[in-house]
């Protein structure tokens, strides 16, 4: 499984750091983990095959992680790379998700749904089970952030595991979500003393690296505060734990390479 960080900050405009957006490569396919405005040009910079993109994950409704969702439908729809395109396009997320595309839809009649391919909006619970493409299979969890946030985790046939909590307040039962997994992609918005309680911060992160017992754990979702501290120095709590890695926009990461012992 490889992931490629396209946006590792926040809704504030940042000269170095995209909106929400994650490409992961894995199970013979490709999924967008959050769609942010920002997202559709940063595929394009980093050579990603939109054109032949498989699905996406909608995690919530706020626009940094779903705001690209209708450019993109408006792309797809009229590139000449997706006019003999056969193979469908998933796109998942929450409960709601129907209508939003529906409501982006219904702005000016731009008929996204009606593309080239074939093309589903899939509605997935909190809690359940799904299969993303063959090889790519996946669980959703409820977090404490929106109404509808999902976290989601994705394991490859044979290969590696990763969760995405997205933006998400602080949840024991999310870091037990993540057991195990080679990857915990966590939001640690903040350094200390957040502001809101429906973020994380170093010491949310720390308690719940503990229950994950990730093989990794990729802090993102940055606000610009980060830019004021020097990150190895910040999260010493959490590296007792695994691994801590910093998101940069256009880092690439192997999910699931173990060394041989």
């Amino acid at each position: 499984m490889d992931l490629l960080v396209l946006g590792s900050g926040s809704s504030v405009p940042h000269p170095k750091r995209s909106s929400s957006a994650y490409w992961v490569a894995a199970g013979g396919g490709t999924i967008l983990l959050d769609c942010s405005a920002s997202s559709i040009h940063r595929m394009a910079m980093e050579g990603c095959d939109w054109a032949n993109l498989d699905a996406i994950w909608i995690s919530h409704f706020h626009l940094d992680h779903c705001g690209g969702l209708a450019p993109l439908l408006f792309g797809t729809k009229y590139a000449p790379e997706t006019q003999n395109r056969i193979k469908p396009m998933y796109i998942f997320g929450p409960p709601g998700i129907k209508g939003l595309v529906n409501g982006f839809d219904l702005v000016n009649d731009y008929g996204l749904l009606e593309q080239p391919f074939p093309l589903e909006v899939v509605e997935i619970e909190p809690g359940r089970s799904f299969e993303i493409f063959d090889g790519l299979k996946a669980k959703s969890f409820s977090t404490p952030h929106t109404a509808e946030s999902s976290a989601v985790r994705i394991e490859e046939t044979g290969g590696g595991s990763l969760v995405y909590t997205s933006d998400t307040g602080y949840s024991t039962n999310l870091g037990a979500f993540a057991r195990g997994v080679d990857l915990l992609l966590i939001e640690c918005s903040f350094v200390k003393d957040k502001p809101v309680e429906k973020h994380l911060e170093i010491r949310d992160v720390a308690q719940m690296a503990r229950f994950s017992m990730a093989e990794k754990i990729m802090l993102t979702h940055f606000y610009p505060e980060w830019d004021n501290v020097v990150f190895s120095d910040e999260v010493d709590d959490i590296s007792v734990f695994g691994e801590v890695i910093e998101a940069i926009d256009g880092l690439r990461l192997n999910v699931g390479q173990r060394p041989i012992t």
